[in-house]
């Protein structure tokens, strides 16, 4: 009976051979080399995650002021709801009304018209009173002057003149973001107003149609409604133009530093779940942000600013399409992250698949019964489900890259339709399932050996 082999001990006189060592060597140097690999790319994935999620809010900024601000029609169409909008109106009829000042001095002219009532034989104590009347002749000179204001601003004339001088005040805005242009919006400092001149000069000329003269010899005056004012807008300006120059190319560099940092991630359907949800909540937070720094602004407006209520008005229509954007950053990003959940093996995802294929197969067994088959569609559709649904997910994402400014409601569209393809797709595999299966015997029936 031969004994093992006595178990191999390093013989400090013998070493082992240097290739030995080396090899042994090697292969720890590889083992370093992968896990510094896997290292590097979980830290550059964390860091262009983070990157998106933070960016994503900043994207919308620029196509804000690249697609809307600074862009003509779009702009006009921004605006144009302001001249309807009773705040503004308000506000321009009081601005008006201040510009044409035709108040005439009542007190004056009873006075002049009591002196010579009274130098044709009226008694004294009537022309006393009727000097008293001054007062009400200024508050008459001022109703008129208001009607004429409020007709003038209510009319449709208005509207058309409001859409004019933004239309041709557009460079002017551009001024008020960038520094460039100039037009009937004014921008002094951090104050923003409208020139009113023109319905000025109609109200005038009303008044004259009216009946009142004096109203022709009304000097010119400061014209101007303040729309808003900041001193925060030089600071804005800087920011602006830097949106202005990366434009639309910046929202790209967003989706692929986020397509990098889900490639490079280990469980790459987790990252994309984080990267939405992260980019959903940063769009989340700065839509509050906006929120407080609305009440913050109308809280602490100057006296340049007549009215709250138009200020108010004239900042919601501005940055209307900002906050649509948010909102559809904020659900997008929410659908995508449970669109990464359902398709995962958690317990949940694996029910709701099942159930549904379990649901299109009861379909799929009953067509057949009834003598309803698909044919090579359904064998095709289950020999290719998985290529068939990234396609049509690559289809989906195209069309809302492509979509002009999307909305919630766009986005929600697109997921119906994305589940209609699904739906018939997961029903045409079925057939295929059931097509190429033997059909079931049913009991009792002659032939069936039963």
């Amino acid at each position: 009976m031969t004994e093992p082999p006595a178990p191999h001990t390093p013989d400090p006189d013998h070493p082992a051979p240097a290739g030995a060592a080396a090899e042994r060597h090697g292969h720890g140097h590889g083992h370093e080399g992968r896990t510094a690999g896997r290292v590097a790319r979980t830290t550059s994935s964390a860091v262009l995650t983070v990157l998106t999620c933070i960016l994503v809010p900043v994207a919308l900024l620029a196509v804000w002021v690249h697609d809307i601000v600074l862009d003509t029609d779009r702009y006009v169409s921004t605006v144009a709801p302001l001249a309807t909008e009773p705040a503004v109106q308000d506000a321009a009829v009081h601005r008006i009304t201040e510009a044409v000042s035709a108040r005439a001095n009542g007190q004056e002219v009873a006075g002049d018209i009591a002196g010579w009532l009274q130098s044709q034989g009226l008694p004294v104590r009537a022309a006393d009173a009727l000097r008293g009347l001054g007062p009400q002749l200024d508050a008459a000179i001022d109703q008129t002057v208001a009607k004429a204001a409020t007709r003038v601003v209510r009319s449709n004339a208005f509207a058309r003149l409001w859409r004019t001088a933004n239309r041709d005040a557009h460079q002017a805005v551009v001024h008020a973001l960038t520094g460039k242009g100039r037009g009937a919006i004014g921008v002094s400092g951090g104050t923003v107003t409208l020139d009113l001149g023109t319905a000025v000069d109609r109200v005038k000329q009303d008044l004259v149609d009216a009946g009142l003269k004096p109203a022709d010899k009304i000097p010119d005056v400061d014209k101007k409604l303040v729309l808003f004012q900041s001193e925060q807008l030089a600071k804005f300006r800087k920011g602006a133009h830097l949106l202005d120059i990366v434009g639309n190319w910046f929202p790209i560099l967003v989706v692929l530093c986020g397509a990098a940092g889900v490639f490079l991630a280990r469980a790459r359907r987790r990252a994309l779940a984080r990267t939405a949800l992260g980019a959903a909540f940063a769009c989340l937070v700065v839509a509050v942000a906006l929120v407080v720094a609305r009440r913050y602004y109308l809280d602490h407006l100057p006296p340049q600013v007549q009215s709250r209520a138009a200020a108010a008005a004239v900042f919601d229509t501005l940055v209307r399409f900002l906050r649509v954007s948010l909102r559809t950053a904020i659900v997008l990003g929410v659908v995508i992250a449970l669109g990464a959940y359902l398709v995962g093996p958690g317990r949940l995802p694996v029910a709701i698949r099942g159930t549904s294929d379990r649901t299109a197969d009861s379909a799929a067994r009953w067509a057949a019964a009834h003598q309803v088959h698909t044919g090579r569609a359904g064998a095709w559709a289950l020999a290719h489900r998985r290529w068939v649904t990234l396609g049509a997910l690559l289809i989906v994402a195209l069309v809302f890259a492509l979509w002009n400014h999307p909305t919630v409601l766009t986005v929600l569209l697109l997921v119906i339709v994305l589940l209609a393809v699904l739906a018939v797709l997961c029903l045409l595999a079925a057939t295929g399932r059931v097509d190429g299966s033997p059909p079931p015997t049913e009991p009792g029936r002659p032939g069936d050996g039963g």
